[in-house]
């Protein structure tokens, strides 16, 4: 295999990863869709068990803030063929600035 043919398939196969295909696989899904996956699962469950045994709470406000990222991609982020309103900028604001709210509030001011 050549140097030529070993660019194009590895180009072939990086395709699906491109920016705009993630985003309108991002769009498409749904959280039931993406909380249903084993992968998905099985990390959430891993992550949320060491952070429970080690007792980090970095760990599990990292965790949350995966969580809450998911959830704001989902139902922030307008579908295929609609435009970013101010109405749908509004959800963003606002899953956004609790997200980060709770981090700040439990990394910063909260002592233990």
């Amino acid at each position: 295999m050549d140097k030529q043919q070993l660019i194009e398939k590895t180009t072939e196969t990086l395709r699906p990863f491109e920016t705009g295909n993630l985003i309108n696989t991002i769009q498409a899904l749904t959280l039931q869709q993406i909380f249903s996956h084993p992968a998905v699962l099985i990390t959430i469950v891993v992550v949320f068990f060491l952070g429970v045994v080690k007792r980090s709470k970095t760990v599990l406000l990292t965790l949350f803030g995966v969580l809450g990222l998911i959830v704001l991609m989902r139902y922030a982020m307008p579908t295929n063929g609609e435009e970013l309103t101010f109405k749908s900028l509004l959800p963003f604001v606002g899953i956004g600035i609790t997200i980060g709210g709770v981090v700040i509030y439990f990394m910063l001011i909260k002592t233990d």
